[in-house]
Protein backbone atom coordinates (compact mmCIF):
# COMPACT_ATOMS: atom_id res chain seq x y z
CA UNK A 1 0.00 0.00 0.00
CA UNK A 2 1.32 3.14 -0.66
CA UNK A 3 0.29 6.30 1.22
CA UNK A 4 -0.38 8.74 -1.41
CA UNK A 5 -2.95 6.48 -3.03
CA UNK A 6 -4.83 5.44 0.25
CA UNK A 7 -7.61 6.95 2.25
CA UNK A 8 -8.06 6.07 5.69
CA UNK A 9 -11.56 4.10 5.92
CA UNK A 10 -10.40 1.46 3.59
CA UNK A 11 -6.84 1.41 4.91
CA UNK A 12 -8.04 0.82 8.62
CA UNK A 13 -9.52 -2.22 7.36
CA UNK A 14 -6.15 -3.68 6.80
CA UNK A 15 -4.51 -2.39 9.82
CA UNK A 16 -3.07 -5.04 11.78
CA UNK A 17 -5.08 -4.13 14.87
CA UNK A 18 -8.41 -4.09 12.97
CA UNK A 19 -7.16 -7.75 11.63
CA UNK A 20 -6.55 -8.90 15.21
CA UNK A 21 -9.63 -7.16 16.07
CA UNK A 22 -11.70 -9.30 13.84
CA UNK A 23 -9.68 -12.55 15.15
CA UNK A 24 -10.76 -11.53 18.51
CA UNK A 25 -13.93 -11.58 18.21
CA UNK A 26 -14.76 -14.71 16.08
CA UNK A 27 -12.54 -16.68 18.59
CA UNK A 28 -14.86 -15.32 21.71
CA UNK A 29 -17.93 -15.81 19.71
CA UNK A 30 -16.98 -19.25 18.79
CA UNK A 31 -16.06 -20.08 22.35
CA UNK A 32 -19.34 -18.28 23.41
CA UNK A 33 -21.50 -20.98 21.64
CA UNK A 34 -19.24 -23.90 22.56
CA UNK A 35 -20.30 -22.57 26.41
CA UNK A 36 -23.57 -22.84 25.26
CA UNK A 37 -23.17 -26.40 23.92
CA UNK A 38 -21.00 -27.72 27.59
CA UNK A 39 -18.60 -28.23 25.54
CA UNK A 40 -16.42 -25.41 27.70
CA UNK A 41 -16.94 -23.55 30.72
CA UNK A 42 -19.37 -20.72 29.84
CA UNK A 43 -16.74 -18.28 31.87
CA UNK A 44 -14.33 -18.63 29.23
CA UNK A 45 -16.47 -16.39 27.00
CA UNK A 46 -17.13 -14.13 29.73
CA UNK A 47 -13.54 -13.79 30.58
CA UNK A 48 -12.70 -12.96 26.73
CA UNK A 49 -15.44 -10.39 26.50
CA UNK A 50 -14.64 -8.74 29.84
CA UNK A 51 -11.32 -8.27 28.95
CA UNK A 52 -11.99 -6.82 25.66
CA UNK A 53 -14.81 -4.70 27.31
CA UNK A 54 -12.00 -2.46 29.07
CA UNK A 55 -10.55 -1.44 25.93
CA UNK A 56 -7.46 -3.26 25.95
CA UNK A 57 -4.61 -1.66 22.94
CA UNK A 58 -3.81 -4.56 20.84
CA UNK A 59 0.21 -4.74 21.24
CA UNK A 60 0.93 -5.83 17.63
CA UNK A 61 4.72 -5.81 18.47
CA UNK A 62 4.37 -8.30 21.30
CA UNK A 63 2.85 -10.76 19.10
CA UNK A 64 4.88 -10.07 16.47
CA UNK A 65 7.72 -10.90 19.25
CA UNK A 66 6.30 -13.96 19.83
CA UNK A 67 5.70 -15.02 16.11
CA UNK A 68 9.37 -14.60 15.46
CA UNK A 69 9.52 -17.64 18.07
CA UNK A 70 6.74 -19.49 17.09
CA UNK A 71 6.85 -19.09 13.59
CA UNK A 72 3.03 -18.93 13.62
CA UNK A 73 0.88 -15.78 13.31
CA UNK A 74 -2.31 -17.70 14.87
CA UNK A 75 -0.85 -19.32 17.57
CA UNK A 76 1.46 -16.23 18.27
CA UNK A 77 -2.01 -14.46 18.84
CA UNK A 78 -3.60 -16.86 20.81
CA UNK A 79 -0.62 -16.79 22.99
CA UNK A 80 -0.98 -12.87 23.90
CA UNK A 81 -4.41 -13.03 24.24
CA UNK A 82 -3.37 -16.13 27.10
CA UNK A 83 -0.93 -13.67 28.38
CA UNK A 84 -3.36 -11.21 29.08
CA UNK A 85 -6.69 -12.89 29.91
CA UNK A 86 -5.67 -15.69 31.71
CA UNK A 87 -6.29 -19.48 32.29
CA UNK A 88 -9.79 -19.06 30.80
CA UNK A 89 -8.36 -18.19 27.62
CA UNK A 90 -7.04 -21.83 27.68
CA UNK A 91 -10.55 -23.05 25.94
CA UNK A 92 -10.11 -20.48 22.90
CA UNK A 93 -9.82 -22.19 19.71
CA UNK A 94 -11.48 -25.66 20.49
CA UNK A 95 -11.96 -27.87 17.75
CA UNK A 96 -10.77 -24.82 15.22
CA UNK A 97 -7.88 -24.57 12.79
CA UNK A 98 -5.99 -21.86 11.48
CA UNK A 99 -7.79 -21.51 8.59
CA UNK A 100 -11.39 -20.57 10.30
CA UNK A 101 -9.76 -17.53 11.70
CA UNK A 102 -7.58 -16.17 9.14
CA UNK A 103 -10.33 -17.13 5.64
CA UNK A 104 -13.00 -15.74 7.76
CA UNK A 105 -11.24 -12.81 8.60
CA UNK A 106 -10.12 -12.34 5.04
CA UNK A 107 -14.27 -12.46 4.14
CA UNK A 108 -15.15 -9.90 7.42
CA UNK A 109 -12.36 -7.52 5.78
CA UNK A 110 -13.01 -7.97 1.98
CA UNK A 111 -17.32 -7.31 3.17
CA UNK A 112 -16.15 -4.04 4.61
CA UNK A 113 -14.26 -3.51 1.75
CA UNK A 114 -16.74 -3.72 -0.61
CA UNK A 115 -19.62 -1.85 1.38
CA UNK A 116 -17.05 1.51 0.98
CA UNK A 117 -16.55 0.34 -2.89
CA UNK A 118 -19.95 0.53 -3.45
CA UNK A 119 -20.52 3.84 -1.73
CA UNK A 120 -17.57 5.37 -3.85
CA UNK A 121 -19.58 4.10 -6.97
CA UNK A 122 -22.83 5.37 -5.37
CA UNK A 123 -20.77 8.56 -5.28
CA UNK A 124 -19.46 8.37 -8.78
CA UNK A 125 -22.68 7.36 -10.53
CA UNK A 126 -24.31 10.66 -9.06
CA UNK A 127 -21.67 13.01 -10.34
CA UNK A 128 -21.84 11.20 -13.85
CA UNK A 129 -25.63 11.76 -13.76
CA UNK A 130 -25.28 15.17 -13.31
CA UNK A 131 -22.98 15.70 -15.80
CA UNK A 132 -25.22 13.94 -17.86
CA UNK A 133 -27.99 16.07 -17.60
CA UNK A 134 -26.59 19.27 -17.69
CA UNK A 135 -25.09 18.02 -21.51
CA UNK A 136 -28.19 16.10 -22.30
CA UNK A 137 -28.52 17.79 -25.83
CA UNK A 138 -24.72 19.16 -25.72
CA UNK A 139 -23.85 18.59 -29.56
CA UNK A 140 -20.31 16.72 -29.90
CA UNK A 141 -18.79 14.47 -32.76
CA UNK A 142 -18.97 10.91 -32.03
CA UNK A 143 -15.58 9.42 -33.25
CA UNK A 144 -14.81 5.89 -34.26
CA UNK A 145 -11.44 4.60 -34.90
CA UNK A 146 -10.45 8.14 -33.48
CA UNK A 147 -12.09 9.76 -36.72
CA UNK A 148 -15.24 11.77 -37.15
CA UNK A 149 -18.38 9.89 -37.82
CA UNK A 150 -21.52 11.26 -36.80
CA UNK A 151 -23.24 13.71 -33.84
CA UNK A 152 -23.73 12.22 -30.60
CA UNK A 153 -24.49 14.67 -27.52
CA UNK A 154 -21.85 14.79 -24.67
CA UNK A 155 -25.06 13.43 -22.38
CA UNK A 156 -24.96 10.69 -24.22
CA UNK A 157 -21.00 10.04 -23.43
CA UNK A 158 -21.84 10.73 -19.60
CA UNK A 159 -25.13 8.26 -19.96
CA UNK A 160 -22.73 5.07 -21.04
CA UNK A 161 -20.88 5.60 -18.52
CA UNK A 162 -23.41 6.06 -15.72
CA UNK A 163 -24.60 2.67 -16.68
CA UNK A 164 -21.70 0.90 -17.62
CA UNK A 165 -20.50 1.96 -13.52
CA UNK A 166 -23.98 0.72 -12.69
CA UNK A 167 -23.49 -2.62 -14.17
CA UNK A 168 -20.21 -2.12 -12.02
CA UNK A 169 -22.08 -1.91 -9.09
CA UNK A 170 -24.23 -4.65 -9.92
CA UNK A 171 -21.30 -6.87 -9.97
CA UNK A 172 -19.45 -5.81 -6.99
CA UNK A 173 -22.69 -6.38 -4.86
CA UNK A 174 -22.81 -9.77 -6.21
CA UNK A 175 -19.24 -10.82 -5.38
CA UNK A 176 -19.58 -8.80 -1.68
CA UNK A 177 -22.41 -11.30 -1.25
CA UNK A 178 -20.57 -14.35 -2.90
CA UNK A 179 -17.16 -13.36 -0.84
CA UNK A 180 -18.76 -12.63 2.99
CA UNK A 181 -19.00 -16.34 3.95
CA UNK A 182 -17.75 -18.19 7.00
CA UNK A 183 -16.28 -21.37 8.07
CA UNK A 184 -15.77 -22.49 11.64
CA UNK A 185 -15.17 -26.17 10.71
CA UNK A 186 -11.50 -27.02 11.51
CA UNK A 187 -9.34 -29.65 10.51
CA UNK A 188 -9.81 -30.65 6.54
CA UNK A 189 -13.19 -29.17 7.23
CA UNK A 190 -14.93 -32.32 8.53
CA UNK A 191 -16.50 -30.83 11.91
CA UNK A 192 -14.96 -33.38 13.56
CA UNK A 193 -13.99 -31.52 16.48
CA UNK A 194 -16.19 -28.37 16.43
CA UNK A 195 -20.27 -28.39 15.99
CA UNK A 196 -21.86 -27.03 12.74
CA UNK A 197 -23.52 -24.78 15.41
CA UNK A 198 -20.77 -22.83 15.82
CA UNK A 199 -20.03 -21.97 12.56
CA UNK A 200 -23.47 -20.89 11.92
CA UNK A 201 -23.62 -18.68 15.17
CA UNK A 202 -20.12 -17.30 14.75
CA UNK A 203 -21.65 -16.31 10.73
CA UNK A 204 -24.97 -14.72 12.55
CA UNK A 205 -22.57 -12.59 15.06
CA UNK A 206 -19.92 -11.50 12.05
CA UNK A 207 -22.71 -10.68 9.77
CA UNK A 208 -21.47 -13.61 6.90
CA UNK A 209 -23.52 -16.36 5.14
CA UNK A 210 -21.76 -20.32 6.11
CA UNK A 211 -19.80 -21.83 3.60
CA UNK A 212 -21.73 -24.90 2.47
CA UNK A 213 -18.17 -26.99 2.17
CA UNK A 214 -14.93 -25.72 3.31
CA UNK A 215 -12.20 -28.20 3.32
CA UNK A 216 -10.54 -26.05 5.77
CA UNK A 217 -10.01 -23.26 3.45
CA UNK A 218 -13.31 -21.35 2.26
CA UNK A 219 -13.02 -22.11 -1.89
CA UNK A 220 -10.72 -19.16 -3.53
CA UNK A 221 -13.11 -19.44 -6.56
CA UNK A 222 -15.18 -16.63 -4.36
CA UNK A 223 -11.49 -14.73 -4.13
CA UNK A 224 -11.00 -14.99 -7.79
CA UNK A 225 -14.79 -13.64 -8.79
CA UNK A 226 -14.36 -10.67 -6.09
CA UNK A 227 -10.90 -9.41 -7.44
CA UNK A 228 -11.85 -9.84 -10.93
CA UNK A 229 -14.77 -7.51 -10.66
CA UNK A 230 -12.75 -5.26 -8.94
CA UNK A 231 -10.33 -5.68 -12.15
CA UNK A 232 -13.14 -4.98 -14.03
CA UNK A 233 -14.76 -2.09 -12.15
CA UNK A 234 -10.77 -0.76 -12.52
CA UNK A 235 -11.09 -1.15 -16.64
CA UNK A 236 -14.60 0.57 -16.73
CA UNK A 237 -12.57 3.85 -14.91
CA UNK A 238 -9.66 3.52 -17.18
CA UNK A 239 -12.35 3.51 -19.74
CA UNK A 240 -13.35 7.21 -19.20
CA UNK A 241 -10.07 7.96 -18.11
CA UNK A 242 -9.05 7.99 -21.44
CA UNK A 243 -11.69 9.57 -22.84
CA UNK A 244 -11.24 12.76 -20.59
CA UNK A 245 -7.31 12.19 -21.87
CA UNK A 246 -8.47 12.28 -25.03
CA UNK A 247 -10.95 15.13 -25.00
CA UNK A 248 -8.24 17.44 -23.58
CA UNK A 249 -5.56 16.83 -26.49
CA UNK A 250 -4.72 20.28 -27.82
CA UNK A 251 -6.19 19.50 -31.03
CA UNK A 252 -9.18 18.24 -29.80
CA UNK A 253 -9.81 20.92 -26.16
CA UNK A 254 -13.42 19.53 -26.16
CA UNK A 255 -13.11 18.67 -22.46
CA UNK A 256 -10.28 19.06 -19.77
CA UNK A 257 -9.46 18.53 -16.05
CA UNK A 258 -9.81 21.20 -13.85
CA UNK A 259 -6.81 23.02 -12.94
CA UNK A 260 -6.57 24.84 -10.00
CA UNK A 261 -4.76 28.12 -8.96
CA UNK A 262 -1.20 27.71 -8.28
CA UNK A 263 -1.09 24.15 -10.45
CA UNK A 264 1.61 23.91 -12.33
CA UNK A 265 1.76 21.70 -15.75
CA UNK A 266 5.62 20.92 -16.48
CA UNK A 267 8.61 21.97 -14.59
CA UNK A 268 9.76 23.26 -18.09
CA UNK A 269 6.98 24.48 -19.67
CA UNK A 270 4.58 26.93 -17.85
CA UNK A 271 1.94 26.97 -20.77
CA UNK A 272 0.95 22.78 -20.04
CA UNK A 273 -2.03 22.17 -18.96
CA UNK A 274 -1.81 18.11 -18.16
CA UNK A 275 -4.37 15.47 -17.81
CA UNK A 276 -2.41 14.43 -14.92
CA UNK A 277 -5.08 13.18 -12.62
CA UNK A 278 -6.96 10.35 -16.13
CA UNK A 279 -3.41 9.98 -16.39
CA UNK A 280 -2.98 8.68 -12.92
CA UNK A 281 -5.71 6.78 -13.38
CA UNK A 282 -4.71 4.89 -16.04
CA UNK A 283 -1.83 3.79 -14.27
CA UNK A 284 -4.07 2.47 -10.92
CA UNK A 285 -6.24 0.63 -12.93
CA UNK A 286 -3.47 -1.41 -14.08
CA UNK A 287 -2.41 -2.14 -10.27
CA UNK A 288 -6.27 -3.15 -9.24
CA UNK A 289 -6.12 -5.35 -12.21
CA UNK A 290 -2.80 -6.99 -11.40
CA UNK A 291 -4.76 -8.89 -8.71
CA UNK A 292 -7.06 -10.14 -10.96
CA UNK A 293 -4.54 -13.43 -12.28
CA UNK A 294 -3.20 -14.19 -8.77
CA UNK A 295 -6.65 -13.92 -7.49
CA UNK A 296 -7.52 -17.15 -10.35
CA UNK A 297 -4.07 -19.26 -9.93
CA UNK A 298 -5.00 -19.25 -6.00
CA UNK A 299 -8.11 -20.70 -7.17
CA UNK A 300 -5.93 -25.00 -7.18
CA UNK A 301 -4.55 -25.30 -4.01
CA UNK A 302 -3.52 -28.76 -3.30
CA UNK A 303 -6.03 -31.47 -1.88
CA UNK A 304 -8.06 -29.88 1.34
CA UNK A 305 -5.54 -26.89 2.05
CA UNK A 306 -2.11 -25.40 1.54
CA UNK A 307 -0.82 -21.82 2.16
CA UNK A 308 0.21 -20.75 -1.73
CA UNK A 309 -2.62 -18.36 -1.53
CA UNK A 310 -1.87 -16.55 1.94
CA UNK A 311 1.18 -14.90 0.96
CA UNK A 312 -0.02 -13.55 -2.15
CA UNK A 313 -3.74 -12.58 -0.35
CA UNK A 314 -1.70 -10.60 1.72
CA UNK A 315 -0.34 -8.13 -0.62
CA UNK A 316 -3.15 -8.34 -3.25
CA UNK A 317 -6.23 -8.05 -0.44
CA UNK A 318 -5.22 -4.55 0.89
CA UNK A 319 -3.69 -3.11 -2.61
CA UNK A 320 -6.14 -3.98 -5.38
CA UNK A 321 -9.20 -2.71 -2.56
CA UNK A 322 -7.18 0.43 -1.35
CA UNK A 323 -6.58 1.58 -4.68
CA UNK A 324 -9.53 0.87 -6.27
CA UNK A 325 -10.84 2.99 -3.45
CA UNK A 326 -8.98 5.92 -4.07
CA UNK A 327 -9.53 5.64 -8.00
CA UNK A 328 -13.12 6.01 -6.99
CA UNK A 329 -12.69 8.93 -5.64
CA UNK A 330 -10.36 10.50 -7.57
CA UNK A 331 -12.34 10.23 -10.83
CA UNK A 332 -15.36 10.96 -8.93
CA UNK A 333 -13.33 14.63 -8.86
CA UNK A 334 -12.69 14.87 -11.86
CA UNK A 335 -16.46 14.27 -13.75
CA UNK A 336 -17.24 16.92 -10.50
CA UNK A 337 -14.97 19.51 -12.14
CA UNK A 338 -14.58 18.75 -15.38
CA UNK A 339 -14.60 21.20 -17.81
CA UNK A 340 -17.12 21.15 -20.81
CA UNK A 341 -16.42 23.30 -23.75
CA UNK A 342 -19.73 23.25 -26.26
CA UNK A 343 -18.10 26.12 -28.17
CA UNK A 344 -15.41 23.87 -29.18
CA UNK A 345 -17.46 20.69 -29.58
CA UNK A 346 -19.46 22.68 -31.98
CA UNK A 347 -16.72 23.53 -33.99
CA UNK A 348 -14.86 20.34 -34.14
CA UNK A 349 -18.72 19.22 -35.42
CA UNK A 350 -18.10 21.73 -38.31
CA UNK A 351 -14.47 21.25 -39.04
CA UNK A 352 -14.69 18.82 -41.67
CA UNK A 353 -17.44 20.61 -43.75
CA UNK A 354 -20.20 18.42 -43.20
CA UNK A 355 -19.03 15.25 -43.93
CA UNK A 356 -20.62 14.08 -40.95
CA UNK A 357 -23.98 13.72 -42.37
CA UNK A 358 -22.67 11.46 -45.08
CA UNK A 359 -24.63 8.39 -44.59
CA UNK A 360 -28.17 10.47 -44.52
CA UNK A 361 -28.08 11.63 -47.77
CA UNK A 362 -26.55 8.12 -48.99
CA UNK A 363 -29.75 6.58 -47.18
CA UNK A 364 -31.75 9.27 -49.13
CA UNK A 365 -30.13 7.87 -52.27
CA UNK A 366 -31.00 4.53 -52.22
CA UNK A 367 -34.83 5.68 -51.12
CA UNK A 368 -35.30 7.53 -54.09
CA UNK A 369 -34.18 4.73 -56.56
CA UNK A 370 -30.43 4.86 -56.36
CA UNK A 371 -28.89 1.78 -56.29
CA UNK A 372 -26.31 1.75 -52.99
CA UNK A 373 -23.52 0.96 -54.30
CA UNK A 374 -24.00 3.70 -56.65
CA UNK A 375 -24.91 6.09 -54.09
CA UNK A 376 -22.17 5.30 -51.87
CA UNK A 377 -19.71 6.30 -54.85
CA UNK A 378 -21.54 9.48 -55.33
CA UNK A 379 -21.45 10.44 -52.10
CA UNK A 380 -17.93 8.96 -51.40
CA UNK A 381 -16.81 11.03 -54.08
CA UNK A 382 -17.84 14.40 -53.10
CA UNK A 383 -16.82 13.61 -49.73
CA UNK A 384 -13.08 12.73 -50.53
CA UNK A 385 -12.57 15.96 -52.07
CA UNK A 386 -14.18 17.81 -48.24
CA UNK A 387 -11.36 15.21 -46.76
CA UNK A 388 -8.62 16.63 -49.34
CA UNK A 389 -9.37 19.78 -48.35
CA UNK A 390 -9.10 19.54 -44.72
CA UNK A 391 -13.04 20.68 -44.23
CA UNK A 392 -12.23 23.95 -46.69
CA UNK A 393 -14.83 22.79 -49.45
CA UNK A 394 -18.72 22.32 -47.97
CA UNK A 395 -20.33 18.46 -48.77
CA UNK A 396 -23.83 20.73 -49.40
CA UNK A 397 -22.23 22.72 -51.81
CA UNK A 398 -20.40 19.83 -53.75
CA UNK A 399 -23.65 17.11 -53.67
CA UNK A 400 -25.83 20.13 -54.57
CA UNK A 401 -23.56 20.69 -57.86
CA UNK A 402 -23.73 17.39 -58.53
CA UNK A 403 -25.48 16.52 -61.48
CA UNK A 404 -25.89 12.36 -60.65
CA UNK A 405 -26.81 13.16 -57.14
CA UNK A 406 -29.67 16.31 -58.12
CA UNK A 407 -30.96 13.68 -60.54
CA UNK A 408 -32.26 12.01 -57.86
CA UNK A 409 -32.48 14.41 -55.13
CA UNK A 410 -33.50 18.07 -54.93
CA UNK A 411 -31.20 20.83 -53.40
CA UNK A 412 -33.98 20.66 -50.44
CA UNK A 413 -33.86 17.61 -49.83
CA UNK A 414 -30.38 17.44 -50.23
CA UNK A 415 -30.15 20.49 -47.36
CA UNK A 416 -32.71 18.41 -45.40
CA UNK A 417 -30.18 15.56 -44.35
CA UNK A 418 -27.92 18.24 -42.68
CA UNK A 419 -30.26 18.57 -39.72
CA UNK A 420 -27.95 18.38 -36.49
CA UNK A 421 -30.90 17.98 -34.34
CA UNK A 422 -32.13 14.89 -36.38
CA UNK A 423 -29.28 12.64 -35.04
CA UNK A 424 -30.76 13.56 -31.34
CA UNK A 425 -34.28 12.54 -31.71
CA UNK A 426 -33.96 9.54 -29.69
CA UNK A 427 -32.00 11.29 -26.79
CA UNK A 428 -34.74 10.74 -24.54
CA UNK A 429 -35.51 7.09 -25.19
CA UNK A 430 -31.61 6.32 -24.36
CA UNK A 431 -31.28 8.72 -21.09
CA UNK A 432 -35.18 6.71 -19.89
CA UNK A 433 -33.33 3.59 -20.02
CA UNK A 434 -30.27 4.69 -18.57
CA UNK A 435 -31.91 6.37 -16.04
CA UNK A 436 -35.26 5.32 -15.72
Amino acid sequence: MVPRYARPAMTAIWEPEAKYAIWFELEAHATEKLGELGVVPPSAAKALWDWWATNPKIDVEAIDAIEAVTKHDVIAFLTWVAENVGDEARFMHQGMTSSDVLDTTLAVQLDRAAAILLEDLDKLLAAIKTRAEEHKYTPTIGRSHGIHAEPVTFGLKMAEAYAEFSRCKERLEFARKEIATCAISGAVGTFANIDPSVEAYVAEKMGLSIEPVSTQVIPRDRHAMFFAVLGVIASSIERLAVEVRHLQRTEVLEAEEYFSPGQKGSSAMPHKRNPVLTENLTGLARVVRAAAVPAMENVALWHERDISHSSVERFFGPDATITLDFALARLTGVIEKLLVYPERMQKNLDRMGGLVHSQRVLLALTQAGVSREDAYRLVQRNAMKVWESDGQLSLLDLLKGDEEVTAALTPQQIEEKFDLDYHFKHVDTIFARVFG
